[in-house]
């Protein structure tokens, strides 16, 4: 089946302020994800560390298509400090599959999260949501994924079209081996617009200004139902008013 799904529409750094102010979304292609994270070049040596990720216990479906890794940061300014591990949590509001439960993944590996490539790229995604919604300090979250077709199909999203709850989203393509589908699609909150792509050049990233979309990846097939297939992905969330977590709802 030929791919019907039409190119990204990119956006330049110097519009990015522009487009996420009009239309709550962007998507930057390789060259201009490296400028926004104040990086010489996309940082291909980072792949091997999707290679060695650890199933995902939490998935509710009975699925066994996810493997990920999990970090949590502070960003102010150019400062980055790495919290002590923790459990990831989101009120069912914003996942009804996975919500409402504490899910404790591995945590991200040392070597990746020591880079300095690491903390110039929280930096960078700080900025553009300093942009949105002025704050000083900002709590991150990151999500190393890898989706496979081991039971010959993969779904990224299980839980359906989504926010996140945080403040602003940054899905990172890192990698697409092998695979058929994985289309984004992004909605406005306020009715029925909204715009499908497939991401497909390594390191070009979607960034979502989460109070004001939706957002979904269609699940992937293996091209060669013989053939080893996955999807990588980085997606890292940023928030004003502190991690997520269940006292946070209690205090709200």
């Amino acid at each position: 089946m030929p791919n019907t799904s039409p190119p990204p529409p990119l956006t330049s750094l110097a519009d990015l302020p522009a487009q996420m102010a009009t239309a709550g979304f962007a998507v930057l292609d390789a060259a201009t994800t490296a400028r926004l994270a104040g990086w010489p070049a996309p940082p291909q040596d980072w792949g091997p560390h999707w290679d060695d990720l650890p199933p995902d216990r939490y998935l509710r479906d009975g699925g066994r298509y996810r493997r990920r890794r999990h970090g949590c940061f502070v960003v102010e300014g150019a400062g980055i400090e790495a919290v002590p591990h923790r459990a990831h949590w989101q009120p069912v509001e914003y996942n009804a599959l996975h919500g409402g439960i504490e899910r404790w993944f591995e945590p991200l590996p040392p070597a990746l999260a020591a880079d300095a490539r690491w903390a110039s790229m929280l930096a960078g995604l700080a900025g553009v949501a300093a942009g949105l919604h002025p704050a000083a300090c900002w709590f991150a979250e990151a999500h190393v994924f890898r989706i496979d077709t081991t039971d010959g199909i993969g779904r990224p999203t299980p839980e359906g079209a989504h926010r996140d709850g945080v403040d602003l989203v940054a899905v990172f393509l890192v990698a697409r081996q092998g695979v058929k589908g994985g289309e984004t699609r992004v909605f406005d909150v306020r009715g029925p617009q909204g715009v499908r792509f497939t991401l497909a050049e390594p390191w070009s990233l979607l960034l979502l200004d989460d109070a004001r979309v939706i957002h979904e990846s269609t699940p992937i097939q293996p091209v060669d139902a013989a053939a080893a297939a996955h999807r990588d992905t980085l997606v890292v969330t940023l928030r004003r008013d502190g991690f997520q977590g269940p006292q946070a709802m209690l205090s709200a």
